[in-house]
């Protein structure tokens, strides 16, 4: 089964005070978010493809023969940044979706996601971890996704709720036409405005997509880089000699 890594990574870092894209943030003197995420993704999987601003693109450095990239030229979300590269995933039978930020997801869970994709098709691997309160909470019945609260849109979530770690592995046959479908029915969230990503999973699940949630068991790994404060911890982590 051949797999390829799509990393939404569009994001201008405005709310870190930097130019440059998350992605690029510096960890310590010696490593960005890239460069740690790079070799942990690339022995799992046949190819990689970024998806960055333009200006993200002019900074990033040069990329091997396994990393291709697209632009997407306004952030309107994640699921706008992974349809609308389709063209660089689509010739793949699974796609391992990572964000740009999540620096701390690890190897071992990267690597139980892929083995854990068995079923021929339509099927959603979903890695997830206990949070004190999770900014994003993920609600079961039984073996059904029924729902995603989000903060960002104003929910309220639950403490000791289940949250992703920002890595999502999902077969690439119907994939397209279903996020067709699902935009034809959604409305956008009420406070971003955009056509959430994250929605769209329960929706697939509801559609007989079969959904296998892995267990995480350090939280860590479903914390990003959204704010100084998240950059500035893992930079305390990583040894960066200027962090606050």
């Amino acid at each position: 089964m051949k797999v390829c890594a799509v990393i939404p990574a569009a994001g201008r870092g405005s709310r870190l005070g930097t130019t440059k894209p998350k992605i690029l943030a510096p960890l310590n003197q010696d490593q960005t978010v890239w460069s740690v995420l790079h070799p942990k993704i690339a022995p799992l999987v046949d190819h990689i493809h970024l998806v960055l601003s333009p200006e993200g693109a002019r900074d990033f450095p040069a990329l091997p023969e396994h990393v291709s990239y697209s632009i997407q030229r306004e952030p309107t979300g994640m699921g706008d940044a992974i349809f609308g590269a389709r063209a660089g995933w689509e010739s793949f039978d699974a796609i391992l979706i990572v964000w740009g930020d999540q620096v701390f997801v690890s190897t071992n869970t990267l690597r139980r996601a892929v083995a854990a994709l068995t079923l021929p098709q339509r099927q959603l691997v979903l890695p997830l971890t206990r949070m004190t309160i999770p900014y994003v909470e993920y609600i079961f019945d039984g073996a059904r996704l029924t729902k995603i609260l989000q903060s960002r849109e104003g929910d309220a979530t639950s403490q000791g709720g289940l949250s992703d770690v920002g890595t999502f592995l999902l077969h690439t046959r119907g994939l397209a036409a279903a996020w067709k479908d699902y935009l034809s029915k959604v409305e956008r969230g009420s406070q971003t405005g955009e056509v959430n990503f994250l929605p769209f999973l329960p929706f697939l699940s509801m559609r007989e997509w079969t959904v296998t949630p892995l267990e995480v068991t350090d939280p860590t790994e479903a914390r990003g880089i959204n704010t100084p404060e998240d950059l500035s911890f893992f930079q305390r982590l990583c040894g960066y000699k200027d962090a606050p």
